[in-house]
This record gives C-alpha cells, sequence and structure tokens, in this order.
C-alpha cells in the first residue's frame, strides 16, 4: 500500500486546518496525488435519487424545504408505490446509472413501512443495480432488516461539525445521528455519511465535521459534499453564501483524509458552472447524483453531465460484474440521449404525483 492509501482514524481539527490553510495549488496537488493512487482519475460512480415519500417531516432541519415546519412550495406526498420506484429504477439504468438510491423524509421510518421499503430493495437488487437509502434514524432491528433484504448503502449525513450543529437542528441530537452509522455499519451495509457546506458555518466547523466522518471507526464508503441549496421559506434562505473555492477545499481535504471513499460532489452541483465541477474533480470527487432531481431540488440535466463528461474525457464507473462490453453498451446509450437531447422525459421527477 502506498503512503497515500494510508487510512487515518487520529485526525485533529488543527491538522485538518492546516491542510485547509495550503495554497490553492499545493492543496490541489496533493488531491490529485492521493487521488490517483486509490481510483481511477478518469471515472465517475453514477447514481440517480428518487424521493420515495416527499414532505411533512416533523424535523426542524433549519436548510430543508421537506421540514413540516416551514413553509416551502414542496407539496406532501404518500410513500410511492413498489411499482413506481421499480419503473424509475429502469429508466435510470437504462440511462447509465449503476446505485439507485431512494429516500424519504421522515424522521424514521414506520414499522408498517418496512415491508413495502424491503420490496422496494429487493427489486431495484433484481434490476442489477445497487440500492442505497436514506429514511432517517435507523434501529438496530431496522438496520438488520434492510441489510437482509440486500439494501447496500445507507446514508445518514451528519451534516455539520458538532458544535455548529444545534445552530442547524433541534429535534434530533448529533449522537442520534452517530448512532444510526453504528446500527448501519453492524448490520454489514456500506456508510454513506457526509455533510452540507454554506450552513453559516466557520471554516473551523468544516474541519471539525471532516474530522467526525475520518475519524470513525471505518470511514463512510461513501462521502457527499454538499452546497447548501437554499430555499425559499426555510430559516437559511438568506445565509452568506459560500465562496467556490472554499467549497473546492473541502472536496479536496475530504478526498486526502478519506483516501479510499467515494467523494461525491452532490447537492448544489446545478448552481455550478462547468469550470467549478471540473476542479471538483480535479480535487477528488469521483462521484455524483445524475438526473433533473434531488430529493427536492435541482439537479444539472442526463444530457448535460454527458457532455461535460466528453469534455473533460471522463468515463462512468461500471460495477466490478460489468463487462466492458456491457460499460460500453450503456455509455453509447448516454452518449444517445445527447444526440436526441430534446428528449426531455430522461428521468423520473421526484415530485411528480
Amino acid at each position: 500500500m502506498s503512503i497515500n492509501a494510508i487510512v487515518r482514524n487520529d485526525w485533529t481539527v488543527s491538522e485538518v486546518q492546516a491542510l485547509f490553510n495550503l495554497p490553492f495549488n499545493d492543496l490541489m496537488f496533493q488531491a490529485q496525488t492521493v487521488h490517483r493512487a486509490n481510483f481511477n482519475p478518469n471515472e465517475v460512480q453514477v447514481s440517480t435519487l428518487l424521493s420515495i415519500k416527499t414532505g411533512a417531516c416533523p424535523e426542524d432541519c433549519k436548510y430543508c424545504s421537506q421540514s413540516a415546519r416551514y413553509s416551502t412550495d414542496v407539496d406532501k406526498e404518500k410513500l410511492m408505490e413498489v411499482e413506481n420506484v421499480l419503473e424509475a429504477a429502469k429508466k435510470a439504468k437504462a440511462q447509465g446509472s449503476t446505485r439507485f438510491c431512494m429516500g424519504a423524509g421522515w424522521r424514521n421510518p414506520k414499522a408498517r413501512d418496512m415491508p413495502h421499503i424491503v420490496k422496494m430493495v429487493e427489486g431495484v437488487r433484481e434490476l442489477g443495480l445497487e440500492t442505497c437509502m436514506t429514511l432517517g434514524m435507523l434501529s438496530k432491528e431496522q438496520a438488520d432488516t434492510l441489510s437482509d433484504a440486500g439494501l447496500d448503502y445507507y446514508n445518514h449525513n451528519l451534516d455539520t461539525s458538532p458544535e455548529h450543529y444545534n445552530q442547524i437542528i433541534t429535534t434530533r441530537t448529533y449522537q442520534d445521528r452517530l448512532n444510526t452509522l453504528d446500527n448501519v455499519r453492524g448490520s454489514g451495509m456500506k456508510v454513506c455519511s457526509g455533510g452540507i457546506m454554506g450552513l453559516g458555518e466557520t471554516s473551523v466547523d468544516r474541519a471539525s465535521l471532516l474530522v467526525q466522518l475520518a475519524n470513525l471507526d471505518k470511514q463512510p464508503e461513501s462521502v457527499p459534499i454538499n452546497m447548501l441549496v437554499k430555499i425559499d421559506g426555510t430559516p437559511l434562505a438568506d445565509v452568506a453564501d459560500l465562496d467556490n473555492f472554499d467549497f473546492i477545499r473541502c472536496i479536496a481535504v475530504a478526498r486526502i483524509m478519506m483516501p479510499g471513499s467515494h467523494v461525491r460532489l452532490s447537492a448544489g452541483r446545478d448552481a455550478m458552472n462547468e469550470q467549478m465541477q471540473a476542479m471538483c474533480f480535479l480535487a477528488g470527487a469521483n462521484s455524483i447524483f445524475y438526473g433533473c432531481k434531488l430529493l427536492t431540488t435541482d439537479n444539472p440535466e442526463a444530457d448535460a453531465d454527458m457532455m461535460l463528461f466528453k469534455k473533460l474525457g471522463i468515463n462512468t464507473e461500471r460495477l466490478n460484474a460489468q463487462t466492458e462490453g456491457q460499460q460500453a453498451d450503456e455509455e453509447y446509450a448516454l452518449r444517445t440521449a445527447i444526440v436526441n437531447s430534446e428528449n426531455k422525459d430522461l428521468f423520473y421527477d421526484a415530485t411528480a404525483k
């Protein structure tokens, strides 16, 4: 194992601050060096995210359009039918996604919902896709049930630093989030956990968040780094914008600290131009959500993503079980979609009733 592939679980905030304070080019060089030591630098893993239950969440996350406490344009919707979820998954696979993520606006899933959730997981796996869910907090028993159903990944973000957390959320504790991650890991599922940048936090908070993630007993396999999408009606609608270079630094530092994790360039991409996204990929981001919606917020159109990938010489990462011929077929389908970009119904709209 090269020195750049060594995983550490003993990071300190002062060490991470020192990384953030490096000259930008030095930080980018170090991040790209680590990235190349652990991944193909010209491959990006592609996931699709579908909101399977939208709105009416009892939590008070100050950034979230789905909270019942705020007046936003998000409609309340019941849990989707299994058949509709599987139809969306088929469309996602046809457009090149290798992982299908399903999210519900819950504090935690209820017992009555679990049989439907299990059927969704089983059905998506039968399509040959990796599966991921984000349903709020999980008990040990619920995590075991999802693992037994074949769920590959469970997403539960820490959102921000422990120090800034109570300024953002008061209806669940930081320890609640860590307990869910423990339950997920203990069940045998892979962990997807990251945070949101631009919540009015300080640079020290950003360093502290990454320390929390990197110092988990086992680092998350997937680390989504989100840029806040400001939603009218939420308490953070008018928070000051995070500087783009500060966001890119977050990607680079996450790559250095978690060398074996997929770092996902997640929410906020719709507001990033091609040049900023390219800098994020150079900094070590190697995963994206693909399609027109991230739960309830906009995401770049699929054909725009593929055109950017073509400009950058980036290929979509394939599952280990896929052959080169299968990947070529999928990439051909994706590039055909670019040519036929007048067809705007490539993806299921997660907000549609």
